[in-house]
């Protein structure tokens, strides 16, 4: 048996990639593949590339050349772009690229395997939508040992057409696994020592798998989830406010393993702007939805994105944004100064002057980030779960999540990796916790 050939596989953006990225390298697998850490020792490298961002295109192009000596030094060296770039961008890659053996879509990479024997001795792409379930395909081939808390994508797609996101275009329309299939996943996850599992959808909550007696919605499906012996917490991301339906609030109120955090955008106070943005909300209707998630879960965290200087905002609009900000309290929250994606159509309307965005998003992320130490500083004294996941950078001292998605550092024994333990927060700082084993 020959030596296994090395795979070097770098993932952009989001969690879906994440869990992307890791059935790709399971599907490489049954070709001999095995990760390794560095591009220089790989036999194959692998862009798993994200087109939410800025300029993300010119990024991977960027990175593409850094490979370029490699390929001389290394002609059998195989190189690939998957994701949302290699969706948007297709055969456009190779063109600009010629060193680049195979391109994929996020909807093929099933058939990922297949295409890397015939990369080198040819161009291969595939950035089609097929009908077949890829998650049936890309099962994972070794029961390999995981850590404690894992992602797991239910839902993939989006019908909502916001008019910044090339989600649509680059992920398709919204698509549900079937529970069964999810639940058989998840069995399988537990089985391989995960405690905690985060399911994945660009809509989570607009998840309508097939079920035994019709489709089920995300809240049937946490349930069934919390029913599964050795699985601990549930979590979900990401939400769209229109789809919190009252059976997932009442969920985060009555599910003991739905963990108090939910990540729910609402991108602008501004109802002017929200329209524009085409988000079928408004700023009114976003506050009552959260005061009846607290309503449920009165310890909720609440974390959520904006964009700053969207075409057409003004002073007021921003001022309405900050003003939802002051009025929810944000946990945690991510937020940008919009740019253009090509093909959306806000990259077509009169854009704010750039130095007026950015003077806008500095000072949006100063309110945040008082909010976000606000929320930490009150969980002093407090007792928290803590899912342990790593070792600290400290001697002694470990790492995991609360059950508020802070990370918490304690002095504990490494026996406490992948446990669920009761800590008591002891300091704040600025983007962690402190605590003591209880």
């Amino acid at each position: 048996m020959g030596e296994p050939k090395k795979l070097y596989i770098k993932t952009y953006g989001c969690q879906m990639n994440v869990y992307d990225s890791e059935r790709m390298v399971e599907a490489l697998g049954g070709n001999g593949y095995v990760e390794v850490a560095t591009p220089d020792e790989a036999d194959m490298i692998l862009l798993n590339t994200c087109h939410i961002r800025e300029k993300a295109a010119e990024k991977v192009y960027s990175e593409l050349g850094r490979f370029r000596d490699l390929k001389v030094a290394k002609p059998d060296l195989k190189i690939g772009v998957a994701g949302c770039v290699a969706q948007a961008e297709g055969a456009e890659i190779i063109a600009r690229q010629p060193m680049v053996d195979l391109v994929v879509g996020p909807q093929s990479y099933h058939r990922l395997p297949e295409m890397e024997a015939r990369a080198g001795s040819e161009k291969v792409i595939d950035t089609e939508f097929p009908e077949e379930d890829k998650f049936e395909r890309l099962k994972a081939r070794p029961k390999a040992k995981r850590g404690p808390s894992a992602f797991l994508t239910v839902q993939e797609g989006c019908d909502k057409f916001c008019a910044f996101c090339v989600v649509p275009y680059t992920r398709g329309a919204e698509v549900s696994r079937p529970a069964a299939r999810v639940l058989e996943e998840a069995r399988d996850l537990v089985e391989r020592g995960v405690r905690e599992i985060t399911l994945l959808g660009q809509n989570v909550n607009a998840y309508h798998g097939a079920g035994a007696e019709g489709d089920w919605g995300l809240a049937q499906l946490i349930w069934a989830l919390n029913d599964i012996d050795g699985l601990e917490r549930i979590r979900f991301t990401t939400s769209h406010p229109n789809d919190m339906g009252d059976d997932l609030i009442a969920a985060h109120g009555d599910c003991a393993k739905l963990m108090p955090y939910l990540h729910l955008p609402v991108q602008s106070g501004s109802d002017r702007i929200l329209k524009r943005m085409n988000r079928s909300h408004t700023a009114e209707s976003y506050l009552r939805l959260i005061e009846r998630i607290r309503a449920a879960r009165p310890d909720i965290l609440i974390s959520g994105d904006f964009i700053v200087g969207f075409p057409e905002e003004t002073e007021v609009d921003f001022q309405a944004t900050l003003d939802l900000v002051e009025s929810v309290g944000y946990g945690q929250a991510y937020s940008f100064k919009y740019s253009p994606r090509p093909g959306t159509p806000a990259a077509e309307r009169p854009q704010v002057d750039p130095a007026e965005a950015a003077e806008r998003l500095h000072r949006l992320q100063a309110l945040i980030t008082a909010q976000q130490r606000a929320a930490q500083d009150a969980m002093v004294g407090r007792e928290v779960g803590v899912l342990f996941e790593r070792a600290g950078r400290m001697p002694g001292q470990m790492t995991g999540k609360s059950d508020h998605l802070h990370a918490v550092h304690v002095q504990a024994p490494p026996e406490v990796l992948g446990q669920l333990h009761r800590v008591r927060i002891t300091a704040s700082g600025p983007n962690s916790l402190a605590g003591a084993l209880i």
